[in-house]
């Protein structure tokens, strides 16, 4: 498939899962610009989470989080937390954002002398503390999930 930049996925896929009350993705391949913003996916009491990793990209960018409810962004940042790549701390609605902002703080983030892998960790544990979220890291790694191949939407250029 084809994105809007050019650039060709063999596909866009989706391995699903259940995790409690919440239910989740894992997605592969294209960027995440690709996809309606999350804010019209959250209507009507949902909660959507998201993280991101792009590990494919050759720059160093910080995976990020995103967390919506009713169509309102409550919190997003990415977990470094040093201005890097669009945010500066967390962003949100205010009640939100600022008492995770302070969760964060209180676990010595951002830290530019420890690792990153380090770092994500810390900030996930807090991130996964303050919303009760849980992601079953053996079944998303190693496990047979239900998965879905997405269409890209795009149309194809026309072959020569």
């Amino acid at each position: 498939m084809e994105d809007t930049y050019g650039d060709l996925y063999a596909e866009i896929g989706l391995r699903l899962g259940r995790a409690g009350d919440w239910t989740y993705a894992v997605a592969y391949g294209g960027w995440q610009g690709e996809f309606r913003p999350l804010t019209e996916v959250s209507r009507d009491g949902a909660d959507i989470c998201l993280l991101e990793y792009e590990e494919e990209n050759g720059k160093p960018v910080p995976p990020q989080f995103a967390y919506f409810r009713d169509g309102c962004l409550l919190s997003a940042c990415n977990l470094h937390l040093d201005g890097s790549w669009g945010y500066e701390g967390v962003e949100g609605d205010p009640a939100t954002a600022v008492r995770l902002q302070d969760l964060l703080t209180a676990a010595g983030l951002p830290d530019h002398e420890r690792d990153d892998g380090e770092v994500h960790r810390i900030a996930l544990g807090v991130i996964e503390r303050f919303f009760g979220l849980s992601l079953p890291k053996d079944a998303i790694v190693h496990g047979t999930l239900p998965a879905v191949v997405l269409e890209s939407g795009f149309p194809k250029p026309a072959r020569a």
